[in-house]
């Protein structure tokens, strides 16, 4: 990793200016853009301590090895380049949407002798007209085959286009009525461009004037008695009033507004934008990006803009976009917006009214986008199997870890210290085998130890389990050498049937952690004489995989399926203690020793936890300290200091060389102090409940 230091400008260096900014790691290539109002100010804040930056910008700083900028005149300026040079070096660092699946547009090729009209997916390209886009093909189809008896464009391929132009016969459409036949010259170009061009203005919202100028023209063809003409006319008018109920009204002022919402996590988030045009839903698409640097909701709603916006212009941008966060600062982003469109474009939160309601409807899918992404990626088979090779060839294992095991430590301020295990098996959560622990040795703030003791108590759980095992396996020799009983040995339990609960041992333990506890981790294994189980650590800053021994961390790309499971099995780790630790600390605090203070009510006790955080410093408060909380008098603060001495838990020793806990046995009048050893301790065998 580079010294940000190494490459940091001279001081007056950097223009008090608008610009961009391109960071370069050692190999020339471009990781990270930026923009800035004040190219000085922003830069500035990248040279900082490293200590007081967000995790993914210190990994960026430290991956760069140079940076440089180009000033611009105007932050309209430094968006545009921006987004220009996003898009020509893809940088690594960058928000980077990509969709969450691959959404069908009806394109209308204007740039063409011939215009067509056809279902199109991918990028957009030049001289094509798009509406959309749309969830289904389908119903893209339904739509076409509709407004093709009103405009009979040309849908068919230029293969097929030019054959009927060589045998000077159409295709079947042609002889229908659904394709004005251009090959053969029933129509001349100009006249098939007119029917397209009318085509384009009916799905962009603009129906009222030609449905109206349509009747017009029946009523001119009944009253000139050409009632044929007239009942053509009826049924063109029917199938455009058919085209347009399949769109429902969700804004009565016939606005034109793209609705935008996103939805979030640590790692990922999900865009969802509808398309309203003339008060009706045209068109829906989302988005799923990775959240590689340091970015709120409004820097994914600002580089959504750029990524739907960057290569439209003229009608395709709406006159108003709702978003559910504003950019900071917005007035760039509107100009661009307006400049992008030729008008007035509207930026900004709906704050009630049916667009209200819409934004809400819009976040749900966002939402549930976001889930279904992560859904799909955790369950598809191909996709575990390609995360388990990635962590196998990254840790360097002999086979894929098809059993991971994950542990975390939970606690507040160091009271009630828990801790979980979690169990992913072929990629996927086996709940029925988490299982929870309670720290005994201590209770404090060392989640190294905690560690340590978790990890010996699940192992030697486990070499318990193999014992028995050996055990019943010799008396399933014996009974099948006299066919006396069926065996019953291995891992299942022969009272209750079911699997033992530590019986099976996993290939990979992962700790939610760095160094420090993995060395904690393979310390405990070591003192057992376990040798076939990996360790590695996942941190949560910058997202490191650290092995036992080794002083500098594997680093997993940001687009790795090994890591993305690393990290569902980290996160579940620690859902699953946080889940276990809020529940002991409700039971704590209904049940407190505070409950045993005569005359103390349920006000005080909050006021008394409040003030000081926790029982545990609670109880090492002195009474004058005590009697600073409001409402609590000097007699009610002896009360309390009398109480919490009295029930002040005995904390016993640990011998620190050999991990022992030292017990004073008083019975029968000894003095003398006693060794436990740590094998006796019963064991936490709590389940997710």
């Amino acid at each position: 990793m580079a010294d940000p230091s190494s490459y940091r400008p001279k001081p007056g260096q950097i223009p008090d200016s608008p610009g961009v900014y391109k960071f370069r790691d050692e190999h020339g290539r471009v990781i990270y853009v930026g923009k800035a109002k004040s190219l000085r100010q922003r830069l500035s804040s990248y040279f900082q301590d490293l200590a007081g930056l967000h995790p993914r910008t210190r990994t960026m700083v430290t991956t760069a090895a140079s940076v440089e900028w180009t000033v611009v005149t105007t932050e309209v300026e430094a968006l545009q380049l921006e987004y220009s040079w996003i898009k020509e070096f893809d940088p690594r660092f960058n928000v980077k949407y990509r969709d969450d699946k691959s959404y069908p547009s009806l394109a209308v090729t204007m740039g063409e002798e011939f215009p067509r009209v056809q279902v199109m997916r991918g990028p957009k390209r030049k001289g094509v007209r798009y509406f959309g886009p749309y969830a289904h093909a389908w119903a893209i189809r339904e739509t076409v085959d509709l407004l093709l008896r009103v405009f009979p464009v040309r849908t068919c391929s230029a293969g097929v286009f030019k054959r009927s132009q060589q045998i000077g016969r159409p295709c079947l459409l042609g002889y229908i009525g659904k394709c004005s036949a251009p090959c053969v010259g029933r129509v001349s170009a100009e006249e098939h461009r007119e029917l397209a061009e009318e085509f384009c203005d009916f799905m962009a919202g603009r129906t009222g004037a030609y449905l109206r100028r349509l009747e017009r023209r029946m009523q001119d063809a009944a009253a000139e008695m050409e009632y044929e003409k007239a009942a053509r006319l009826r049924d063109d008018i029917e199938a455009l009033k058919r085209a347009m109920e399949k769109n429902a009204v969700v804004l009565a002022d016939a606005t034109d507004a793209d609705v935008i919402a996103v939805a979030e996590d640590e790692l990922e988030a999900a865009v969802q934008i509808f398309h309203v045009r003339g008060g009706r839903v045209r068109g829906q698409r989302g988005w799923i990006t990775d959240k590689v640097e340091a970015v709120d909701t409004a820097g994914l709603v600002e580089h959504a803009l750029q990524q739907l916006y960057g290569e439209e212009s003229g009608d395709a941008v709406p006159k108003e976009v709702l978003v559910p966060a504003l950019p900071e600062p917005v007035e760039p982003v509107s100009q661009w917006l307006t400049e992008r469109r030729g008008s007035h474009v509207s930026l900004r939160i709906p704050q009630r009214g049916d667009k209200k309601d819409l934004m809400a409807t819009v976040q749900r899918n966002a939402q549930q986008a976001l889930a279904l992404h992560k859904t799909k990626r955790a369950s598809d088979l191909t996709t575990r199997s390609r995360a388990l090779e990635e962590i196998a060839e990254a840790l360097d294992l002999d086979s894929a870890p098809l059993r991971i095991e994950c542990f975390d430590i939970s606690h507040l301020h160091g009271d009630d210290v828990v801790a979980s295990m979690v169990v992913f098996e072929d990629g996927l959560a086996r709940k029925s085998e988490y299982r929870r622990f309670q720290i005994k040795t201590f209770q404090g703030q060392d989640d190294v130890r905690s560690m340590h003791e978790v990890v010996s108590r699940r192992f030697r759980r486990y070499l318990r389990e193999m014992q028995k095992a050996g055990e019943w396996q010799e008396q399933d020799a014996a009974d099948a050498h006299d066919g006396s009983d069926e065996p019953v040995g291995g891992p299942i339990d022969p009272d209750t049937g079911r699997p033992r609960k530590f019986a099976y041992p996993p290939q990979l333990l992962v700790v939610d952690g760095g160094q420090p506890q993995v060395a904690a981790a393979k310390r405990a294994l070591d003192e057992l004489g376990i040798e076939d189980v990996a360790v590695c650590g996942l941190a949560k800053r910058l997202e490191e995989v650290w092995l036992p021994g080794e002083d500098d961390p594997v680093i997993l790309p940001r687009t790795s399926e090994g890591l993305y499971l690393l990290q569902r099995a980290r996160d579940e780790a620690h859902r699953f203690a946080i889940r276990y630790q809020r529940s002991k600390r409700g039971k704590a605090m209904k049940t407190g020793a505070l409950d045993a203070v005569a005359g103390l009510g349920e006000s005080r006790k909050q006021a008394l936890l409040k003030h000081f955080g926790s029982l545990k410093r609670l109880r090492s408060a002195t009474i004058d300290q005590i009697c600073e909380v409001p409402g609590i008098g000097r007699k009610t603060a002896e009360a309390v200091a009398a109480t919490l001495a009295q029930a002040s838990p005995a904390v016993p020793a640990v011998n620190t060389a050999t991990g022992e806990i030292m017990e004073d046995e008083v019975a029968a009048g000894q003095g003398t102090a006693q060794r436990v050893p740590p094998a006796e301790l019963g064991e936490e065998r709590g389940q997710e409940r």
